[in-house]
């Protein structure tokens, strides 16, 4: 349905985003996850026509959009990860404004606003000035409008940063509802990687300009299929721990938690006695162990060096 071909974007000499090739099918729901700086949102932005690519294409349905973005901008609603909202006007004169732009006028723009302002769960705040709103109140409103011309893609940009536990769960549901149930094609970026597990088929990892992975959830995973993951509760922190830790060569990686340090190891290493012994020396206290197999959170560690927070 949708593709990029060895698109790139350059900046003042430097590649924002360097020869990335990704596809999505139509009604996937598809994650692009990649650290701060990684290229993400100028990714989005030449999807979304918003800005001109320095080289390659964005193909629909076989058909450029480079050289034709009208044809994208039909089917295509953004939420944005800036609200993008007149503050001074109530949710519904927003949204009549937004739909306007759409060509929608009249009981059909009527009728869409009822229906995004029914699937957002705010119908009863509509007639409320949007700056008395709480953040994720205002996200719900700013995806009732990119839903307003019922879009073939949608594409949302760190929609829930920052927003209230009830607003996030809600967009989340919703984000699953339109994809599973009506076939809407998604493409999500979160720094919740919890968000992308929930959410998506396939995931992109980016970093430096460049899909430096790519697959299905499960396929990600097995990138580190030979290893497995430690967690180790301390009674308090202690960075030389976590020091040593990173210079023994049996640990494939050795980061810091909330509740102590993090390993990841070959599968079936005996790595526990020496970690024992380590925090003996150092006169820490080890009060609980949990040994897990790696998540997308691991694999993504793993290949950018990064927390996706970071």
């Amino acid at each position: 349905m949708l593709e990029t071909e060895a698109l790139r974007k350059v900046f003042n000499g430097k590649a924002a985003v360097d020869g990335i090739n990704l596809y999505m099918e139509k009604g996937e729901s598809v994650g692009l996850l990649g650290p701060n700086g990684a290229g993400k949102s100028t990714t989005i932005s030449m999807i979304s026509s918003l800005v001109r690519p320095t080289s390659g294409d964005v193909m629909l349905h076989g058909k450029s959009t480079v050289k034709d973005p009208s044809q994208i901008r039909r089917v295509l609603g953004v939420v944005p990860q800036e609200i993008a909202l007149y503050q001074e006007l109530t949710a519904y004169e927003n949204l009549i404004f937004f739909g306007r732009i759409y060509g929608l006028r009249g009981k059909v723009l009527e009728k869409k606003i009822a229906e995004v302002l029914e699937l957002v769960g705010l119908a009863d705040r509509q007639k409320e000035v949007v700056k008395t709103y709480s953040g994720g109140m205002q996200r719900r409103i700013n995806m009732a409008a990119a839903m307003l011309h019922e879009p073939e893609i949608l594409i949302m940009d760190e929609p829930t940063v920052g927003i209230d536990p009830q607003s996030r769960s809600h967009i989340l549901e919703t984000v699953r509802r339109l994809n599973q149930e009506k076939g809407l094609t998604v493409l999500y970026t979160s720094h919740y990687m919890e968000e992308v597990e929930r959410l998506c088929d396939r995931v992109y990892i980016m970093d430096h300009g460049r899909i430096i992975a790519s697959g299905a959830k499960d396929e990600l995973k097995r990138i580190l299929s030979g290893e497995e993951t430690i967690w180790i509760d301390l009674d308090r922190p202690y960075p030389k721990l976590l020091s040593s830790l990173q210079m023994n060569e049996e640990i494939i990686q050795a980061t810091e938690t909330e509740k102590g340090v993090k390993l990841i190891v070959p599968k079936g290493a005996r790595i526990l006695a020496s970690v024992f012994q380590e925090a003996e020396h150092h006169q820490v206290q080890i009060v609980n162990v949990n040994v897990q197999t790696p998540t997308l959170e691991d694999v993504f560690l793993h290949l950018t060096g990064r927390k996706l927070r970071d």
